[in-house]
C-alpha cells in the first residue's frame, strides 16, 4: 500500500486528472468511483494513509448528479423514549403501502424526508432553536396537504392537532460530535461520468478537486436552515432502518471552515 504526504497526494491527484478518461476498475459496481479511485492511489478501501497528520479520508461524488450523500445516523432526544417507534410511528404514522401483502393488515409507515426552509405535505418540518440549542421536529396541522385530510383525521384522534409534545430534538453538542468525528478532514473529488453504448462500461473523468478542513458546525446548522441537510425517517411497524441526516449535491464544502481548490 502506497503512503502519500498531502503534497504527494495532490500530485498524484492531479495526474489522474489529467489522465482524462479512465475506464471503471470494479464493472458493476455502484462505488466504482471511489473504488477505481483507490486503484489508481494503490491505497485500502477507506484507508487514506497520511503518516503525522490529522484524520483525513476521501470523499467521491458523481458531477451533476441529484444523488444525496449520507452524513451520519443518530435517533432524535430523548433517547430514552425511542421516539420514531414509539410516538412517531403510531401516533403520527399511516398505513404502509404494502400491509396486508408484503407485511401484515396492521403495517404502519413512518418514512418522510423534513428540512429547514418549508414543512413536508404532512406538516413536519426542522426547527432551530439556538437559545436552547437544539434541532427540533415541528409539526403544524395547518400545513398539511389536501390529499393527507383522511391521515390528519386520524392523527387528531389519536393526538390531537397541536404541536408534538414533547418535541422532538437533537441537541447541538450532540450534532457537533456526531458530525465532527464523521467529516473529517477530506480530499472531495468530483468526476464526469460516461457510459460506453455497446459494452455498458463506465469511464470516469477525476475533474474536480478540493480539499476540505476542519468542520463547521455554524456551516451545518447553516446548511440545515437553508433546507440543503435533509433529515431521513424511515420506519414501519416491524422495522425502524434509521433517521439519516443527508446532504444536497455540491454542499459539502460549506461545511468546513478552509476550502482549498487543488483542481
Amino acid at each position: 500500500m502506497n503512503i502519500y504526504t498531502k503534497e504527494s497526494l495532490i500530485e498524484r491527484l492531479k495526474e489522474i486528472a489529467n489522465s482524462g478518461w479512465i475506464e471503471n476498475g470494479r464493472h458493476g459496481n455502484d462505488g466504482g468511483i471511489g473504488n477505481t479511485l483507490e486503484d489508481l492511489l494503490g491505497i485500502e478501501e477507506d484507508n487514506l494513509p497520511i503518516p503525522n497528520a490529522a484524520e483525513w479520508e476521501l470523499k467521491t461524488q458523481r458531477l451533476a448528479t441529484s444523488a444525496l450523500t449520507t452524513l451520519f445516523h443518530i435517533e432524535p432526544s430523548p433517547r430514552a423514549m425511542k421516539f420514531v417507534p414509539s410516538i412517531l410511528l403510531p401516533k403520527y404514522g399511516w398505513r404502509h403501502q404494502k400491509a396486508g401483502d408484503k407485511y401484515p393488515e396492521t403495517e404502519m409507515s413512518f418514512r418522510m424526508t423534513i428540512y429547514g426552509n418549508g414543512r413536508s405535505e404532512r406538516g413536519f418540518g426542522v426547527q432551530i432553536d439556538k437559545k436552547d440549542r437544539k434541532v427540533l421536529i415541528s409539526f403544524d396541522s395547518s400545513q398539511v396537504g389536501d390529499r393527507h385530510s383522511p391521515w390528519l383525521s386520524e392523527v387528531e384522534s389519536k393526538v390531537g392537532l397541536k404541536e408534538i409534545d414533547p418535541q422532538p430534538y437533537w441537541g447541538f453538542d450532540d450534532l457537533a460530535h456526531k458530525a465532527g468525528t464523521r467529516l473529517l478532514n477530506a480530499f472531495y473529488i468530483q468526476a464526469a461520468v460516461k457510459k460506453d453504448k455497446e459494452t455498458k462500461k463506465e469511464f470516469y473523468h477525476y475533474s474536480k478537486v478540493l480539499m476540505l478542513q476542519k468542520f463547521s458546525f455554524q456551516g451545518f446548522l447553516d446548511q440545515l436552515r437553508a433546507g440543503n441537510i435533509l433529515i431521513d425517517f424511515d420506519a414501519r411497524t416491524g422495522h425502524n432502518h434509521g433517521t439519516k441526516f443527508r446532504l444536497r449535491q455540491n454542499f459539502l464544502p460549506e461545511l468546513y471552515e478552509k476550502v482549498t481548490v487543488i483542481i
